[in-house]
């Protein structure tokens, strides 16, 4: 499975840095990834929904290392670059 692209959607919020859509094979879509501020600097949520009882289970989601730290790489990545090329739009105090 190829990642064949990677949009990202800066937004100038606390912890939530923005947002991601990432293509597969150029025939599958994965919308409302997330790009997360944590302790540790910047990280990628899979799309997820709100359970009955308040918990959020994931709804897409790589099953394997491998996949994970590809999509990380890419979106994180991907968010870097469109940061640097607006960093007037967005607030500072980004984690990296």
């Amino acid at each position: 499975m190829e990642i064949t692209d990677v949009r990202v959607f800066p937004v100038a919020e606390e912890k939530l840095k923005g947002y991601a859509t990432i293509t597969f094979d150029n025939c599958f879509v994965v919308r409302d990834v997330k790009i997360i501020a944590g302790s540790k600097g910047l990280f990628v949520a899979m799309p997820s929904k709100k359970r009955k009882d308040g918990t959020y289970r994931d709804t897409a989601h790589p099953l394997c290392s491998e996949l994970r730290d590809a999509i990380e790489s890419r979106v994180l990545g991907a968010y870097r670059t469109e940061v640097d090329r607006t960093p007037s739009q967005l607030s500072s105090g980004e984690a990296s």
